[in-house]
């Protein structure tokens, strides 16, 4: 059973529909949760992410699912367009993991249970991991692989520190939205944000003791 014993978390996200998964999913592990978005916190506004983070309570973790999708081939993609995958993919991301990795070091003692460092969860996405998928969706692609990049050099990078730094990537996610955009897709081949939830929770939580540097497929059935 995870517990994090009353340890603060940021959840980038945390009121679309895997975000409220993640937030239920803590609290049931007994985490407090602080979510930019309800502070309209820009996650991909440097100075608007460097002053959330430093407003905090000591900090144990950082789960980061905000983000954005677009699809269009790319004959129909501007240079506008590409920059705002990364924008909202890749430069939150990084944003948000060297503020909490600052708010980590600035902690005074340890974190729930008395564990050590700190915990980073993001979210890349399948076409990371199998390049080919992201036919029709460059910019998207290029992003969430930059996010899996960039989860595997930084988890190198604070090993030491005994900082976590891992990634999840979904297919598709179970959500009343992508059901509208795909009604006669197999909902039931996709994957349930409470269950993407539950791995996220394992990964930000002082019972992943050994977990580092990892980009997990989360493909349910598709």
């Amino acid at each position: 059973m995870v517990d994090l014993a009353g340890g603060h978390v940021v959840v980038t996200g945390g009121t679309g529909a895997l975000g409220r998964a993640v937030v239920a999913a803590l609290r049931a592990a007994n985490a407090v949760c602080h979510l930019p978005n309800l502070v309209a916190a820009d996650v991909a506004d440097e100075a608007a992410v460097t002053g959330f983070y430093r407003d905090l309570p000591p900090l144990w973790a950082s789960i980061h699912l905000a983000g954005g999708f677009a699809m269009a081939p790319i004959g129909d993609t501007s240079a506008a367009d590409f920059i705002a995958q990364f924008r909202m993919n890749a430069l939150s991301c990084f944003l948000c993991s060297a503020a909490a990795v600052r708010a980590f070091r600035a902690r005074p003692g340890a974190g729930p249970g008395g564990a050590k460092g700190g915990r980073i969860v993001n979210v890349s996405a399948r076409p990371a991991l199998e390049p080919r998928l992201g036919a029709g969706m460059i910019g998207y692609t290029a992003s969430k692989s930059a996010v899996a990049v960039l989860t595997q050099a930084l988890a190198q990078e604070l090993t030491d520190e005994e900082i976590w730094v891992n990634a999840v990537a979904p297919s598709v996610l179970d959500t009343a939205a992508n059901r509208q955009a795909m009604p006669q897709a197999d909902h039931s081949r996709w994957v349930a944000p409470a269950d993407l939830a539950q791995i996220i929770v394992f990964l930000a939580s002082p019972e992943n003791r050994v977990t580092r540097g990892a980009v997990i497929p989360v493909y349910g059935g598709a």
